[in-house]
C-alpha cells in the first residue's frame, strides 16, 4: 500500500494532538506503551523459556547421554564388545560403559549426604564437554587409580570438605557376615571439584574411575549401563532400534525422550500457556488503539466532512486514519522489541543487580535446577511476535478508518 505525502502528513498532524484533544492523545500513548510492554514481556518470557530448555536439555544430555543400554540384573558382562558395535552404527559419536550406585557420603566432621557414584574411565569424563568445563578446583589430570573422586561443588560445601579431603562412600548394600550384612565403606581423596550449573547434579554426584567403581560395587568386569552420544538428540528412533538389534535380549534400551518426557512436556506446555497469555497484553492495546482511533473520528468529524468537499476521496480518508493507527502499533512494536532484546540478552545481570538491590535471592537453584538464569533469544520467535503485534494492530485500525471514510460530510457539518 502506497501513502501519499497529503496522507502522512495529516495523520502526522492528528497523532500531535492538541490541548482540547490531548484525552485522545493520553489513550494512544497508552496504546503504544501497552504494545511495547507487551512484545518485550513476550520477547523476555519465550527467550527465558528457550534459554531455561536448552540449558536443561545441555546439561541433563551432556551428563546422562541421549540413549542408555541397561542390563535387566547383574550388570553388562561384555560390554565393551557391545560398546565397540554400537560405535559402528550411524549418528553415533561416543559409547561410554558406566558403573552407577546409591552411596551415602560422610565427612570426618560427622557431616552426611545421599550421593550417586558414577564410576567411568578418566578419558570419557574429560570428554565430556560440560563436566570439562565445569572443573572449579583441584587437578582432573589426577583422577586415576583407585582412591581419586571428583566431587560436585555443592555437595563438597554441605559436607564442608575441599580438594585433598578425604571423602568416605558408604553404600546399602553390603557385605554379608556371620553377624549379618554389614555397610561397605570406603574412603576416597578429592581431586577435584565440578560445577555444572545444575543445583542436582553439584549437589549429589560423585565421579570415580570405572576400575574403581567396578570393584567398590563388587562388579567385575562388568558396567551397569552405557552411555550412548548421538550427533542429532532429536532423532533417536532408528539408533535405538540398531542398539536393540544388536544387543539382543536382556538388556533395556532408554533414549533421552523416554526418560524426561513429562519433564519436557511439562516446559513446553507452560511455555505454550505463557505466549497465550502473555498475547492478552497485545490484545488490550489493539483495543486501546480502536478505541482511542473512535473517538479521533467523532473529535475530527467536521475536518473529515471539509476534505472531502476539498476532493478527499474516501479511500484518502480511511488512509489517513489507518496511518494514525499503524504508527501506534508500529512504533510500540519497534519499542518492545529493542526493550525486550536488551532485557533478554543482559538478564542474568539484571538479575544479580536486583539481588544486590533488594538483598534477596530471586533464582533458587535449588528450586529451579540452574544456578543461572539463562535467556536464549529465538529470530524466529521474535519475528513471530513482531507479526502478531503489527497484525492485531493493523486490524484495530480497520473498523474507525472505515467509519471515517463512511461519514456524510453533509451530516457532519450540519451538526457542527
Amino acid at each position: 500500500m502506497i501513502f501519499s505525502p497529503f496522507e502522512r502528513m495529516v495523520a502526522a498532524r492528528y497523532l500531535r494532538a492538541r490541548r482540547r484533544e490531548g484525552f485522545i492523545s493520553i489513550i494512544a500513548w497508552f496504546s503504544l506503551l501497552g504494545i511495547a510492554l507487551g512484545v518485550a514481556t513476550l520477547i523476555i518470557v519465550m527467550s527465558v523459556m528457550n534459554g531455561f530448555r536448552a540449558e536443561l536439555m545441555g546439561r541433563i544430555l551432556g551428563l546422562n547421554g541421549h540413549v542408555g543400554v541397561y542390563a535387566q540384573a547383574g550388570g553388562l558382562s561384555d560390554f565393551d564388545s557391545l560398546a565397540d558395535k554400537i560405535r559402528k552404527l550411524p549418528d553415533v559419536v561416543s559409547v561410554t560403559p558406566i558403573v552407577e550406585g546409591q552411596v551415602m557420603a560422610t565427612s570426618p566432621n560427622g557431616a552426611a549426604s545421599g550421593a550417586l557414584v558414577r564410576g567411568i574411565r578418566p578419558q570419557d569424563l574429560l570428554s565430556r564437554t560440560t563436566v570439562a568445563k565445569g572443573i572449579r578446583a583441584g587437578d582432573p589430570t589426577q583422577f586415576h587409580g583407585d582412591d581419586a573422586v571428583i566431587v560436585g561443588n555443592r555437595l563438597a560445601e554441605k559436607l564442608g570438605l575441599r580438594v585433598g579431603d578425604k571423602i568416605t562412600i558408604i553404600s546399602p548394600k553390603g557385605n554379608v557376615t556371620a553377624f549379618g550384612t554389614v555397610p561397605r565403606m570406603r574412603a576416597y581423596k578429592i581431586v577435584a571439584l565440578f560445577n555444572v550449573g545444575m543445583y542436582e547434579y553439584d549437589s549429589s554426584f560423585i565421579f570415580m574411575p570405572l576400575e574403581a567403581a567396578q570393584i567398590y560395587f563388587m562388579l567385575p568386569n562388568r558396567a551397569t549401563d552405557l552411555s550412548v552420544m548421538l550427533t542429532n538428540p532429536d532423532d533417536v528412533g532408528n539408533v535405538v532400534d540398531g542398539i536393540r538389534h544388536l544387543a539382543g535380549d536382556g538388556v533395556r534400551v532408554y533414549d533421552w525422550q523416554q526418560a524426561n518426557a513429562s519433564f519436557f512436556n511439562a516446559v513446553q506446555v507452560e511455555r505454550n500457556v505463557m505466549f497465550l497469555i502473555l498475547t492478552l497484553i497485545i490484545v488490550v492495546a489493539a483495543f486501546n488503539i480502536i478505541s482511542s482511533l473512535i473517538m479521533l473520528v467523532k473529535d475530527k468529524g467536521r475536518d473529515i466532512a471539509i476534505l472531502r468537499t476539498m476532493g478527499a476521496t474516501r479511500g484518502m480518508i480511511m488512509r489517513i486514519f489507518f496511518i494514525s493507527g499503524a504508527s501506534v502499533g508500529v512504533i510500540g512494536t519497534a519499542a518492545g522489541v529493542g526493550l525486550g532484546l536488551a532485557f533478554a540478552l543482559n538478564i542474568e545481570s539484571i538479575r544479580q543487580f536486583l539481588q544486590r538491590l533488594t538483598g534477596r535471592e530471586l533464582f533458587s537453584a535449588e528450586i529451579y535446577f540452574l544456578s543461572q538464569l539463562p535467556a536464549k533469544v529465538d529470530a524466529v520467535e521474535v519475528g513471530l511476535v513482531v507479526a502478531l503485534a503489527l497484525a492485531l494492530s493493523f486490524a484495530a485500525t480497520i473498523y474507525p478508518s472505515w467509519r471515517a471514510a463512511r461519514l456524510d460530510p453533509v451530516e457532519a457539518l450540519r451538526y457542527e
